[in-house]
């Protein structure tokens, strides 16, 4: 595929998974990259002896980390054209035994983090014209899941807000794109969820202390690719039309897909009672 390498790409969470798969793919492709990650050391081979790559420490909850990363990009390449809204962990427990302090945390990175870079960057994004926002979501983001119940609440929110920001940002020529993967091989269970083991009884032996015994023995197995995922935002950010919604895996289409259906069923069983609340 042929590249706009004069394109600047801004990622967050480039220490591990999507987010270093898309920073080592998108620098290889010849594009001007930007890598961050919280701990800049972990970061620093993806850049090594490469011009058009440049690694930042950034922390998304940290509005003065954000306001510098995004002012040092653009003082570097001097515009930024993509920007990848990676960074985010997990959160694994039934709704009623999650911790409350947990839950924010993941709120403040999953959520608010991603505002935090978005509404700095626009304004570059604004002056050009032009921009692609790339948010990742989740197919968690679409549907939910027994002992993920915050964590779909950060997606849904992600996905709420991006359907707004198409809108608004299409006049000045800005798209905005949500990613929505199934699962990948990227130790995302393992190395960036933290899970709350059952203490209610109720629970044990229900759906959700199945699901939370499997999580703790971490992935390894998906069948989604990172490389694979890397190499679709690419085709994404290189396309005349690209999507709102962008499904990554098979797991994740065949499961919206029964989704879908069954909105439709629920919505035609109740058509009747749907209508007949309006004014006669």
């Amino acid at each position: 595929m042929m590249v706009s390498q004069e394109k600047v790409w801004f990622i967050t969470g480039c220490s591990t998974g999507f987010g270093r798969e898309v920073a080592r793919t998108t620098i290889a492709a010849g594009y001007r990259v930007v890598a961050t990650a919280r701990d800049k050391a972990k970061i620093e081979d993806l850049v090594t002896n490469k011009e058009n790559a440049l690694a930042l420490t950034l922390d998304v909850t940290d509005n003065v980390q954000v306001s510098e990363a995004v002012k040092a990009a653009v003082e570097k390449f001097g515009r930024i054209d993509v920007l990848v809204n990676n960074a985010g962990i997990g959160y694994f427990s039934s709704v009623e035994e999650s911790i409350e302090i947990e839950i924010r945390k993941m709120f403040e990175i999953n959520f608010w983090g991603l505002m935090s870079v978005t509404t700095q960057v626009l304004p570059y994004m604004r002056k050009q014209r032009s921009g692609h926002i790339i948010n990742f979501s989740s197919i968690g983001g679409l549907m939910s899941f027994p002992t993920l119940g915050y964590y779909n609440a950060t997606k849904y929110a992600v996905e709420g807000i991006s359907e707004t920001l198409v809108q608004e940002l299409a006049p000045f020529g800005i798209k905005v794109t949500l990613i929505e993967p199934g699962g990948f091989r990227t130790d995302w269970s393992g190395r960036s969820s933290v899970k709350t083991q059952t203490a209610i009884e109720d629970y044990k032996e229900t759906i959700v202390g199945q699901r939370l015994a499997a999580a703790a023995q971490g992935g390894g197995h998906e069948a989604g690719d990172p490389v694979k995922a890397a190499q679709a935002l690419i085709e994404v950010v290189e396309s005349e039309e690209p999507p709102m919604h962008l499904l990554l895996g098979k797991d994740a289409y065949e499961w919206i897909f029964n989704k879908i259906d069954a909105l439709k069923k629920d919505f035609e069983a109740w058509k009747v009672t749907s209508l007949g609340t309006d004014f006669e």
